[in-house]
C-alpha cells in the first residue's frame, strides 16, 4: 500500500480490463482532449486575472495602489497554501486511486475543517505578522486577504473532488463562476467604492463564498467521517510535504514580489506584476494543465505504462510551447503598451517578459517529474527540492535585484527553475523508465529560446512592434498543428 492507503505503484493489478481503460483514459486523444478541457478551466482563474489586471491597473492608476494589490494576491495564495496543508492533493489522489469517492468525501471535509482553524489562527494574530509582510500594522488590505482564505480553500478543495470524478459540466459551472465572477464583482465593487485594493478582493471573497455553497451542495462533503484518523492520516502523510513543497513554489513564483516591495518599493512591485503576468501567464498554463492530468495517470497501477505516458506527455507540451513562447515574446512589446499605462515605462520590461515566459520549458519538466512523484506517493523529494529551489530564488532576488532592478528578479527565478527541474529529475531516478526527450525536439526548443532572446534586442517603435505581432500571429497555426499531433500521439 501506499501512503495514500491505495495499492503500491508497482503493484500487479488483477484487473487488465479496468486497467486498459484507465490506460486509454490517458492516452493523449484524453489528455488534449477531454483532459485538456479540465486544464483550460482550471486555468480559468489565472486568465481572467489576466484579462483584469490591465484594466485595474488604469482603473487604479497608481502603481503603488496597483502594487499592494498584487502583494496581497500573492499573500492570499500563500495563505491558501497553509491553510489546506496538502490536503488538496490527497483528495485527488485518493479519488483517482480508489475508484470510489466516500473517502475522498470525508478527507474533503477534514480538509475544510482544518482550514477553517488555520483561517481562525491567521486572523486574530494578522496584526502581528502584518508589518513583516509590508503592508502595516492592522491593515484592511490584510483583513479582507485573511477572510479570503477560507471560501477560496474550500471551493478549490471540492473542484478537487470533481476534477478526480470526472464531472467535467459541474467542474466547469464553478470553475467559471469563481474566475470571471469574482473578477467581474471586484471591478463593479472598485467602480462602486473607489480605486482601492481592498475593495477590490471585497469582490473576490463574495462571489467565492456562494462558490462554496455551490461546490458543497455538487459534492456533498461526508462530515461524519471527517475527523476520522484512518482517514486522515494519510492524507496528512502526503499532504503536509506538499503544503511545505507549494510553500516554496510560492516563494519561487511570488516571493520575488515581497522582496520587491521591501527593496525597491510598490511601485516596482506593480511594473513587476504587469510584466510577470504578460510572461508568466502561458508557463503557468501549461503547470496547472498538467495538475488535471494527476487523477487520469493516478488511475494507472502499472508503473512502466504511468511513467511512460507521463514522459510522453511531456513532450507534447515541449512540442507545444515552442509557437507559444515564441508568439508571446514576440507580441510582448505590443501587449505592454496595451495592458500598461505609459506610468509604467513598459519599454523596460521586455527582457522581464522574456526571461519569466522561457520558465515554461522548465515548468513542464517540473510538472511531469512531479505527477510521477506524486503517484507514488512520494511527496518529501516534491518538498526537498521546492525548499531549495525557493531559498535559492529569495537569496538571488537579495543579490540581484539591488544590482539589476525587477530584471534580476526575473532572472533569480529562471536559476531557480533551472535547480528544480534536476533536483526533481535526480529524484525521480529509474532512468530505464522514464523516456528521453528527443534531440530534435531539444534542439528546437533551443532555437525557439534563442530567436525569442534576439528579438528582445530588436527596437520597439511602432513599426518593428506591428512586425513583431505579424509573426506572432504567424506562429497560431503552428500551435495547432502541434495541439492536434498531441491528440493523435
Amino acid at each position: 500500500m501506499d501512503p495514500a492507503g491505495g495499492p503500491a505503484a508497482g503493484e500487479a493489478t488483477q484487473h487488465q480490463a479496468p486497467q486498459s481503460e484507465a490506460t486509454d483514459r490517458a492516452s493523449g486523444s484524453a489528455l488534449f482532449g477531454r483532459g485538456l478541457l479540465y486544464g483550460i478551466v482550471t486555468a480559468l482563474q489565472l486568465v481572467t486575472s489576466a484579462l483584469v489586471s490591465p484594466i485595474l491597473a488604469h482603473l487604479m492608476g497608481d502603481p503603488a495602489e496597483f502594487g499592494r494589490l498584487s502583494s496581497a494576491i500573492a499573500l492570499h495564495q500563500m495563505l491558501v497554501v497553509v491553510g489546506v496543508v496538502g490536503l488538496d492533493q490527497a483528495v485527488v489522489l485518493r479519488r483517482g486511486q480508489d475508484g470510489h469517492d466516500r473517502d475522498a468525501r470525508s478527507l474533503a471535509s477534514a480538509a475544510i475543517m482544518v482550514v477553517t482553524a488555520v483561517t481562525g489562527l491567521l486572523f486574530v494574530t494578522s496584526r502581528w505578522w502584518g508589518e513583516f509582510f509590508g503592508f502595516g500594522e492592522a491593515s484592511p488590505v490584510v483583513t479582507v486577504t485573511v477572510l479570503w482564505t477560507l471560501p477560496s480553500a474550500a471551493v478549490m478543495i471540492m473542484m478537487g473532488l470533481l476534477l478526480a470524478g470526472d464531472r467535467l459540466g459541474p467542474y466547469t459551472a464553478v470553475g467559471i463562476a469563481t474566475a470571471a465572477g469574482g473578477q467581474i464583482a471586484g471591478i463593479v465593487v472598485v467602480l462602486i467604492a473607489g480605486p482601492s485594493a481592498q475593495d477590490y478582493l471585497l469582490g473576490l471573497v463574495a462571489v467565492d463564498i456562494v462558490a462554496t455553497v455551490a461546490a458543497a451542495l455538487l459534492t456533498r462533503p461526508q462530515w461524519r467521517r471527517a475527523m476520522s484518523w484512518k482517514v486522515l492520516r494519510p492524507g496528512l502523510t502526503l499532504g503536509a510535504p506538499l503544503m511545505f513543497s507549494a510553500l516554496s513554489l510560492f516563494v519561487l513564483n511570488a516571493g520575488d514580489r515581497i522582496v520587491i516591495q521591501r527593496l525597491l518599493g510598490p511601485a516596482e512591485v506593480g511594473r513587476y506584476q504587469i510584466a510577470y503576468t504578460v510572461g508568466f501567464v502561458a508557463a503557468q498554463l501549461i503547470g496547472l494543465i498538467g495538475s488535471a492530468w494527476t487523477p487520469r495517470f493516478a488511475a494507472i497501477k502499472d508503473l512502466p505504462t504511468r511513467w511512460r505516458l507521463i514522459g510522453q506527455s511531456r513532450d507534447a507540451l515541449y512540442r507545444v510551447l515552442c509557437p507559444v513562447v515564441l508568439g508571446v515574446v514576440l507580441a510582448a512589446p505590443m501587449l505592454l503598451r496595451i495592458v500598461a499605462p505609459e506610468s509604467f515605462q513598459p519599454d523596460s520590461l521586455l527582457i522581464v517578459v522574456f526571461l519569466i515566459v522561457s520558465n515554461a520549458f522548465l515548468i513542464a519538466a517540473t510538472g511531469a517529474t512531479g505527477r510521477m512523484l506524486i503517484t507514488e506517493g512520494r511527496s518529501v523529494p516534491l518538498a526537498v527540492w521546492a525548499g531549495t529551489s525557493a531559498a535559492l530564488n529569495v537569496g538571488l532576488n537579495l543579490l540581484l535585484v539591488p544590482i539589476a532592478g525587477i530584471a534580476g528578479a526575473s532572472a533569480a527565478t529562471v536559476i531557480a527553475y533551472t535547480a528544480q527541474s534536476f533536483g526533481q529529475r535526480w529524484s525521480a531516478g529509474r532512468r530505464d523508465l522514464w523516456p528521453r526527450t528527443p534531440r530534435r525536439l531539444l534542439v528546437m526548443a533551443g532555437v525557439v529560446i534563442a530567436v525569442a532572446a534576439g528579438t528582445v534586442l530588436l527596437p520597439q517603435d511602432l513599426g518593428w512592434n506591428i512586425a513583431r505581432v505579424v509573426l506572432g500571429l504567424a506562429c497560431l497555426p503552428w500551435l495547432w498543428v502541434e495541439v492536434q499531433r498531441a491528440r493523435r500521439s
